[in-house]
Formats: structure tokens, C-alpha cells, sequence
């Protein structure tokens, strides 16, 4: 991917794309005041939101429920068209960003199928429920949200999380919950989240009703080339995600995937202690420390391209050239479709080989005249990566994304030299434990935080 190929991605956004996110920000606004309390200027932006499907499948409910709202009646189908309608849009922003970097990186994509309409997951009151308690955030507005309001959540949440198929909305309620508990008293706060929660406030209202946007899955066998791990580190939690190259058994063209595994955490666990939290996924890991492939069989593959991991159903295979491969083999990778209810701008993350580039100002890297920025707060404290690396770099894995307006590298991992020999550096590179003598010699003064719990929470079950 060169400076030739990211001067279209770079120079500007695609028609519309402005439009489209102003309309979100009203909407966002008006939910972030309140419904029961719209002015002038947050009812016409509600209507305008709606004025822009004018003449599609969803204009006339939608300016019913916009006309609802602001008339004072909140029910439960308004909320859900308005929620439709701002995935919608952003749906179509993510759709013209996406077609723009495939198109600069020359990649083909898979069309996304519905799969057959699953059953219902019955248990309507439990999902009548979670809408019950989404109406009154809507109402109220998140300033308005008090104590009791967050409490009322919890014998809700309690409920889903006892039914497996409501698993997705009962873990989003609870994590909306828990931020908005986290954040009292919200009415005193100087800035609100309110992309964020307008977000999960949508996501959680449509999955309440049943709008989960499935496809269909399939089972694969093959070589699985890994590229990098992108790791999500939150105080409780932590999951990393493996972005690769599927060699399906029996030809066919390669496809990019994705894989992970999580684990829950306390705060005091960072660094590279959080691998040690994975310890049930070694095949995993082992690939990923020492740099090999993986042979998979009879995984799951659904059509987001994300694979169901098993470890059980994995073997490390032959060493790999993660640089090499990605320059003989990522062009050609069919990437996967995007489900409905993903397709937001934040959610894109494409893998991409970045040569022949030059050190820009700014934590950027000048490719020829174009300048993309380096996204150094997602470089993760559990490997040996570091922005400094990335800066001194002659060639880069990496995801692109698009987030505040702006596309952004995060590195997966980088060539560079080090005592004037080239070597790799990847963020997995400590997944079996850190190798920089430093590092372990830090730990050990600050002693195994993961050891530590086991052992006081073994002590608290034995008695």
C-alpha cells in the first residue's frame, strides 16, 4: 500500500459523509437532552434526521416517531425507527468509506447473505424489559440519569445473562450500566460520551428486538498465516484479536479472518501479565511468540469472517515470514462481509502492508507526499511495540481505521533496525512471556499480580 495508492483515501471524505454524521450529531444530541424535554432546535433536528429518508422504506415511520417524540409520546416502536434510522446512516457512511479503501487497496470483498430467520429467542419480557429501561435513559437524557435510574438496570441484566440466547443485549445493557455508574453524578460531568453512549444506547435498543443481522456460518479446515494481534485491554477485561490469512483446505481463494480469545482481569493486571490471563489457548499463544502458522480443523467461519477459536482443534505449524507473506498473499485475500449491525466507521479495521515510507512529523508516516497518522495510543503496554519502533521503521503491519474524522494507522507490528540488524517486532511477540531482560527483571521485583490473585482467590474458595 503506497503513497500513489492513499492519495484518493486521504484526500477528503466521500460526498455525503458530512451531511450524514450531522444528522447523527443532532440525533445524539436531542438523546443526550432528553426527549421529554426537546426545544426548537433538538425537535427540527430530529425531523431533519427523518426528512433524509424521505421517500425510502423507513421515511414514513420514521417521521411518524420523530413527530411522536417531539409531541411528547415516547413509546417503545417510535424509539426503535428512530434507532434504525441513525444505524442506517451510519451504515451508509461506513459503506462509502469501506468501498473507498478497498478501492485504494485494490481489495475484493464478499457480499454479505442473510442467513434463514432464526427462531425467536422467546422470553419477550425479558426483552420488553431492557426496552422498558432503555425508554426511561431516552427520556430522562443522560444528564438526567440518576442513581436509581442505573440500579434499575441490574434485575434486568440479572435476567438476560440467565438466558444464553440474550447473551449479546443482557452483556450491552450491563456495560452501559456500568459506564453510566462509573460516571456519576453525570448531571456535574464537563463532557459527555455522547457518541459513545448514543452508540451502545442504539445497538442495545435494536438487538432488543431481535435484530441481530445473522448470517450464515460454515466449517473450514487450512492453514491459518497470522499477520498480527490487536489487543483490547479494558480494566476488567481483555481480549486479543488475531487478524490472518485462511489457506482453506482443498483450494479456494485465501481469506482474511479474524480470531480471538478474551479473559476477564482485575486493574491491577497490566502490562505483560495479561497474557498469563490466556493460559487455556497455548496453541495460540505459541504461534504468535515465536512467529509460526497454525493448522486449523473444523472451525467455525461466519460470514463477518470472524473464526470461532478452539484450541483443542489447532496445531503450530511451520515458522512464517509475517512481512514476506503479507507482500506475497494480502492482495489477493478475499476480505469478509460486514453484518448489518456492524457497519459503523469506527468498526473498520483492515489489515494492510505499508512500505518505503519515511518518518513524518506528528507521529505520521510520509508515503510519498501523503501523510497517514500513526494511532500510538493503541499500541498496547503488554508487547515490546512501541511508537519510537514504528517511528524508526522501513516497513509496517497494520490496521487501517477511521475514527474522528480521519483515517489512522495502528501498527501490528514493524521491520526496523536494531544495532544495524533488521529484525521484526510484533505486538504477540511476549504472548509466552516477555524476553526483554528488563521487562522480566521489572516483573519480578513487582512480584506475579496473576499468581498473587489466584492464590488469595484459592484461599477464599477453600475456606
Amino acid at each position: 500500500m503506497l503513497g500513489v495508492q492513499l492519495a484518493e483515501l486521504l484526500d477528503g471524505d466521500p460526498p455525503g459523509v458530512a451531511e450524514a454524521l450531522d444528522l447523527v450529531t443532532g440525533f445524539d444530541d436531542a438523546l443526550a437532552f432528553g426527549f421529554a424535554r426537546l426545544g426548537e432546535d433538538r425537535v427540527a433536528a430530529l425531523a431533519a434526521m427523518a426528512g433524509a429518508f424521505a421517500g425510502s422504506p423507513l421515511g414514513d415511520r420514521l417521521g411518524e416517531a420523530a413527530g411522536k417524540v417531539a409531541a411528547g409520546s415516547i413509546a417503545d416502536e417510535h424509539l426503535t425507527a428512530l434507532a434504525g434510522g441513525r444505524t442506517a446512516l451510519f451504515g451508509a457512511v461506513h459503506d462509502a468509506l469501506l468501498d473507498r479503501l478497498d478501492t485504494a487497496l485494490g481489495r475484493t470483498r464478499a457480499p454479505w447473505e442473510e442467513a434463514p430467520a432464526a427462531a425467536s429467542p422467546g422470553n419477550e419480557n425479558l426483552l420488553s424489559g431492557c426496552r422498558s429501561w432503555l425508554r426511561e435513559l431516552a427520556i430522562a437524557g443522560w444528564r438526567g440519569v440518576d442513581h436509581d435510574l442505573v440500579t434499575a438496570s441490574g434485575q434486568v441484566v440479572e435476567a438476560l445473562l440467565a438466558e444464553p440466547g440474550l447473551r449479546r443485549p443482557a452483556v450491552l445493557l450491563d456495560g452501559l450500566a456500568a459506564e453510566l455508574r462509573a460516571s456519576s453524578p453525570i448531571a456535574t460531568m464537563d463532557r459527555l460520551p455522547v457518541r459513545r453512549w448514543a452508540d451502545l444506547w442504539t445497538r442495545a435498543l435494536l438487538l432488543s428486538q431481535g435484530s441481530g443481522g445473522a448470517g450464515s456460518a460454515s466449517t473450514v479446515s487450512g492453514r491459518l498465516l497470522i499477520l498480527g494481534v490487536d489487543v483490547h485491554e479494558h480494566a476488567t477485561a481483555v481480549q486479543m484479536q488475531v487478524h490472518g490469512i485462511l489457506e482453506p483446505t482443498g483450494g479456494g481463494p485465501s481469506r482474511l479472518v479474524r480470531t480471538g480469545v478474551a479473559a476477564g482481569k482485575t486493574d491491577t493486571i497490566v502490562g505483560p501479565a495479561v497474557w498469563r490471563l490466556l493460559h487455556r489457548h497455548p496453541v495460540l499463544l505459541g504461534a504468535l511468540a515465536e512467529h509460526r502458522s497454525l493448522d486449523v480443523r473444523d472451525l467455525t467461519l461466519l460470514d463477518s469472517g470472524d473464526l470461532v477459536w478452539q484450541d483443542g482443534q489447532a496445531s503450530v505449524g511451520e515458522p512464517v515470514d509475517a512481512f514476506a507473506m503479507a507482500r506475497v498473499q494480502l492482495a489477493g485475500a478475499v476480505a469478509p462481509a460486514v453484518p448489518p449491525l456492524d457497519r459503523h466507521p469506527v468498526r473498520i479495521a483492515e489489515p494492510v502492508l505499508l512500505e518505503g515510507y519515511k518518518k513524518g512529523a506528528d507521529d505520521t508516516l510520509d508515503l510519498g507526499g501523503n501523510r497517514l497518522t500513526v494511532d500510538v495510543d493503541r499500541i498496547p503496554a503488554c508487547g515490546p511495540l512501541t511508537a519510537k519502533l514504528v517511528a524508526a521503521s522501513s516497513a509496517c503491519i497494520g490496521l487501517v481505521r477511521w475514527d474522528g474524522g480521519r483515517w489512522l494507522l495502528q501498527p501490528l507490528a514493524v521491520q526496523t533496525k536494531v544495532k544495524q540488524e533488521t529484525v521484526e517486532v510484533h505486538t504477540g511477540d511476549w504472548a509466552l512471556g516477555p524476553t526483554d531482560p528488563k521487562v522480566v527483571k521489572a516483573m519480578a521485583k513487582d512480584g506475579d499480580a496473576v499468581a498473587i490473585l489466584r492464590e488469595r482467590a484459592g484461599r477464599l474458595l477453600r475456606k
